[in-house]
């Protein structure tokens, strides 16, 4: 895991997805050497830190517990799960809300309350 200012988070995001923006969160899948053996890592997460902490402050959240969910979320994309269609997400989102809760931290998708 990479905790990383946004502008290059934004670098990255341009190089590697053609999307000139900052985002809170991007992965990248370990791909194996030509002639190197399997081995069990998965790829890299790389967190934005002042994006991460903007959204906590605007969710009202602790900080800790949105870097949680944004590790779990980049480390599902390194499984092979994807949000690209409704069914994509919601299967995503529940996987991502059970993971969490074993954490003990409150469902992310959940609608805010305004009082």
């Amino acid at each position: 895991m990479v905790l990383a200012d946004e502008a290059l988070v934004r670098t990255l995001n341009r190089t590697y997805r053609g999307k000139d923006k900052p985002t809170n969160v991007l992965s990248f899948p370990f791909q194996v050497p030509p002639g190197a053996a399997r081995s069990g890592i998965l790829g890299d997460v790389v967190l934005a830190a002042e994006t991460l902490a903007r959204e906590a402050a605007e969710r009202t959240i602790p900080p800790v517990h949105h870097l949680q969910h944004l590790v779990v979320h980049g480390l599902l994309h390194l499984l092979g799960f994807e949000h690209e269609t409704d069914s994509e997400a919601h299967d995503m989102e529940r996987l991502e809300t059970e993971i969490l809760a074993t954490l003990g931290i409150a469902d992310p998708y959940a609608p805010v309350e305004i009082e």
